[in-house]
Parts: structure tokens; sequence; C-alpha cells
């Protein structure tokens, strides 16, 4: 008798993408942390409409809008974070931004 096989055959295997997370943490001048809950992004790619979306308009802008004045926001160089989408959203928003060098 054949042994039952774990895949459909022919099937392809696709590679799991690990689940994507983010957060907003920020250190204030007495040095005491904030941060925002841990968002997991679910299924599917995060593209830079995503990030706009899910994690700029309703996490990013009024955690900023709490932090005052002396708020700096900080991405890091993904391609989905300098997107001209992303860039023309903090600046309508007027999120100030960390210039980041490559």
């Amino acid at each position: 008798m054949a042994r039952a096989r774990d895949t459909l055959s022919g099937a392809k295997h696709r590679r799991k993408r690990p689940l994507q997370r983010w957060r907003v943490t920020c250190l204030d001048r007495d040095s005491n942390e904030r941060r925002t809950d841990l968002y997991v992004f679910a299924g599917g790619s995060v593209t830079s409409v995503r990030y706009r979306d899910e994690i700029l308009h309703p996490l990013v802008r009024p955690f900023i809008a709490t932090m005052g004045t002396d708020a700096i926001f900080m991405n890091d160089n993904a391609r989905r974070h300098r997107a001209r989408l992303v860039r023309s959203y903090l600046e309508s928003e007027t999120i100030p931004q960390m210039a980041w060098p490559a």
C-alpha cells in the first residue's frame, strides 16, 4: 500500500512569509517610553497604500499629534516607506520626518 503524501502532486510549494508586524515607539524628553499596540498585517504584501491606510493614518497621525511639536517620525529606508505616496501623505499631515541617509 502506498504511503499518503503530505503534499498534493503537482502543487507548487509556496514560501511562507513571516508575519509583518509594526509598532510606534518613542522616547519623550524624560526618557519615558511610549508605544502603540503591536499591529500585525493580515495576509498579503505590505504596499505603500496599505502602509498609509493601515499604519500612518489610524496609528501614526494620532500618536504624533499627542506627542506635540517636538515629535519627529523616523522610518527606515524600506521601499514602501520612501514611496512618493507616503512622503506626500506625511507632508500633507505635517508630520515631521527624520532625514535618514541611504
